[in-house]
């Protein structure tokens, strides 16, 4: 999900200069914490979705599945940084050969940058490699925001999933990657055996 907060007022967005350095890097242990505390406020404070769906969704992205995410790739939980500190996040995994958004978002101190921008195009630039036939999200239709800015970075809406998730419809938004990379990412692991490999990994090389 793209949210709303993952873009600023162009009014008042504030300027890029060589004194804010925009970068990324993948997801590591030490920002599980951070990033979840941040991922379940963006849930909560989401004007667009249900409270059955908010949780659901804080329910399911827990701290072990962004350990899972990034057991399978770091990069699944990519972190947006300005002047090296986290500034926000965008959450991803592997889907039958496509890649899935699962969420999107500027942490709030840093809503009036560019970070949003910044992020779709980082987002790209790191998964349009050969790996993945095309990327994809879902979005609420009344979120004029986040369509505007997947449409301005080469998203388009393939359908409307009526009332798809509690009830609520949402918009099916994709942009084509170019897949030249024999085989298929195999997703991501879950249950009690790979949750015990992860554990292992934190404390010994396997």
């Amino acid at each position: 999900m793209i949210d709303a907060t993952f873009v600023p007022n162009a009014a008042s967005a504030a300027p890029v200069t060589p004194a804010h350095a925009l970068s990324t890097r993948a997801g590591t242990l030490a920002d599980i914490d951070l990033i979840h505390h941040e991922l379940m406020a963006v849930i909560d404070e989401s004007p667009y979705y249900n409270d059955e769906f908010k949780a659901y969704e804080k329910r399911r992205l827990g701290k072990s599945y962004l350990r899972a995410l990034m057991a399978a790739d770091p990069w699944h939980v990519m972190v947006l940084l300005l002047d090296d500190q986290p500034a926000g996040a965008i959450i991803s995994g592997p889907e039958f050969g496509a890649i899935f958004r699962y969420w999107s978002w500027v942490f709030p101190r840093f809503r009036e940058s560019k970070m949003g921008m910044h992020g779709m195009r980082a987002f790209d630039a790191h998964f349009d490699k050969g790996r993945f036939h095309k990327a994809y999200t879902f979005v609420r239709p009344d979120n004029e925001v986040a369509l505007l800015l997947l449409r301005r970075y080469g998203y388009k809406q393939t359908t409307i999933l009526e009332n798809h998730i509690f009830g609520q419809d949402f918009a099916v938004m994709e942009k084509p990657y170019t897949k030249v990379t024999p085989g298929y990412d195999q997703g991501v692991a879950f249950g009690r055996v790979a949750a015990l490999k992860r554990w292992l990994k934190r404390f010994v090389r396997l």
